[in-house]
């Protein structure tokens, strides 16, 4: 025989009907209807029978309205903030504003760095992917400088980059008339 599952008396039969004829929600109505067909004696197979739920997720309603009450019904996705944009007009704004300047400890912005400031900013921990995304958002990207040589010399790189654009002005200038000369006698 299938088995019965205790409900318990958090609103009467009637008010839990009353809900589930008045609810404009359609998962919250159905939710009701569970409560109520279960409160009214039917099993929990029947129940899944009529509603089309699975026994698990049956389950899973009784024991949430059973522990919390009517609170726990209905579709809570609506509720959460994550289908909100995380930052408004302005602290987009205030975050373009802050990316102009070198992060508080130098080096490069990254999106571990994006994250942690917007996480001061809105008051809860945000992911480092959520930074990296406001980064790419906003069309900037990490710019690493290539790494150099530990004993190499400024000065001794600028000096031989002038000669060797002085160099290079000269042979160009040559090549250059040749081809012209070559192409006009031809």
């Amino acid at each position: 025989m299938p088995k019965r599952l205790s409900i318990e008396p958090h609103l009467s039969l009637s008010e839990l009907e009353q809900r589930y004829r008045q609810s404009k929600d359609a998962v919250e109505k159905s939710h009701y209807q569970i409560i109520w067909l279960l409160a009214s004696g039917k099993s929990s197979k029947e129940v899944s029978e009529v509603t089309g739920y699975s026994l698990s997720w049956i389950y899973e309603l009784v024991w949430g309205y059973n522990h919390i009450g009517s609170d726990s019904l209905g579709d809570k996705r609506r509720e959460h903030p994550g289908g909100k944009a995380l930052l408004d007009d302005v602290q987009q704004a205030q975050l373009w504003q802050v990316l102009q300047s070198p992060p508080a400890d130098g080096g490069l912005w990254n999106g571990r760095k994006v994250a942690d400031w917007i996480s001061e900013l809105v008051g809860y921990k945000v992911s480092r992917q959520r930074g990296w995304e406001y980064l790419k958002q906003m069309k900037l990207r990490l710019r690493v400088p290539r790494p150099s040589h530990e004993e190499t010399d400024y000065f001794e790189q600028e000096e031989w980059k002038k000669k060797v654009s002085i160099r290079g002005d000269t042979s160009r200038k040559k090549v250059s008339r040749r081809r012209r000369r070559s192409v006009g006698d031809g």
